[in-house]
């Protein structure tokens, strides 16, 4: 594969928090236009290479590193890594009381805009733009008035994420547990929110424990994680050989 086509790159990482290790030399490549999932069960470091990647402060580097598009972003701090295109949504997203999503939203489009050397916009601008996002996921305007996540249902906090995806336009997602606790209406959505964004030239990386998620948005590769390290790699056929056995049985066969 052409060294271009590689969108991130993570090489032999070992990360800690608060002095205990979770990465283990943990390797793993995404070129542009791939779909990667990566499941295991709990405790085996998934949603800390997530934040890890973007940039978490919590997280102490050990060794190792992370290349984005050619470059280390090490040093980078998560809001360059933002502008740069890495986009993470969250497994439980927080709530901001007294700030409306339409302001969050236009403030973290107008950021990138500045990061990029482009011109900010109007807010009239940006309500074209948001409402066409918003009817990919379902959602109504009025949305754009609460407050970020405040009463939200965990289907909306869910579809949120995903229009602050579609939004920003990030060259590699990262979906935390984007489909846990979602009915299979909101999975749907949620799904489809997916594959409207996904394109040749971005990639996507799904953190999940499970295979339904993996029945709408189909991944080109599956990296099952333990112990803070990637033990298999396989195709979307492996999800559904894990639903039926369980990851007691890929311990047994390797």
């Amino acid at each position: 594969m052409n060294k271009v086509d590689t969108i991130l790159e993570i090489r032999n990482l070992r990360a800690s928090i608060n002095e205990s290790e979770i990465l283990k030399n943990l390797n793993l490549v995404v070129n542009k236009g791939e779909i990667h999932a990566i499941m295991g069960p709990n405790g085996s470091g998934k949603s800390t290479l997530s934040k890890v990647v973007a940039g978490h402060p919590a997280y102490s580097i050990i060794s190792g590193d992370i290349i984005y598009e050619g470059k280390s972003i090490l040093n980078l701090e998560p809001e360059e890594r933002s502008h740069l295109g890495i986009f993470l949504a969250f497994q439980y997203p927080i709530e901001i009381p007294g700030v409306s999503n339409e302001d969050f939203l236009y403030l973290s489009y107008n950021s990138k805009l500045k990061a990029l050397n482009k011109d900010e916009i109007s807010p009239i601008e940006f309500f074209s733009i948001i409402s066409e996002k918003l009817k990919i996921v379902d959602m109504s305007a009025t949305f754009l008035s609460r407050n970020v996540n405040e009463g939200f249902s965990g289907g909306e906090k869910k579809r949120n994420e995903i229009v602050q995806m579609l939004l920003l336009d990030s060259k590699l997602s990262i979906l935390d547990e984007t489909d846990s606790g979602l009915d299979i209406d909101a999975l749907k959505i949620i799904s489809n929110g997916i594959r409207v964004f996904m394109n040749e030239e971005k990639a996507i990386i799904l953190i999940t424990h499970y295979q339904r998620l993996l029945d709408y948005v189909k991944p080109d590769f599956i990296h099952v994680m333990k112990d803070g390290k990637i033990i298999k790699t396989g195709s979307a056929e492996l999800a559904k050989q894990l639903e039926k056995k369980g990851y007691e049985w890929l311990e047994k066969s390797s």
